[in-house]
């Protein structure tokens, strides 16, 4: 266990920041998911955008890699374009 005041405050602050980069990662993969499953060209183009959006985030905070964001935009555009 920590023996510092601000050891111990890390402690909280991981935490905190753990659960919110998980919460923000499961919401993006089931979006991409949900994504991927849509039917119609003009409902995907629509939500590919905000998808987007929500891979940038996570690039941005490192809670995945960039090249990774990279090669998901990469390859949903090419799936909606497919449409």
């Amino acid at each position: 266990m920590a023996n510092h005041k601000s050891a111990l405050k890390r402690i909280r602050t991981n935490e905190a920041k753990r659960l919110t980069n998980r919460y923000q990662h499961k919401t993006t993969r089931n979006a991409i998911k949900k994504l991927r499953e849509m039917e119609k060209a003009k409902d995907a183009q629509a939500f590919l955008p905000s998808v987007v959006s929500m891979i940038d985030k996570l690039a941005k905070k490192n809670v995945i890699h960039a090249n990774k964001a990279a090669n998901l935009k990469s390859g949903l555009t090419k799936h909606v374009a497919s449409l």
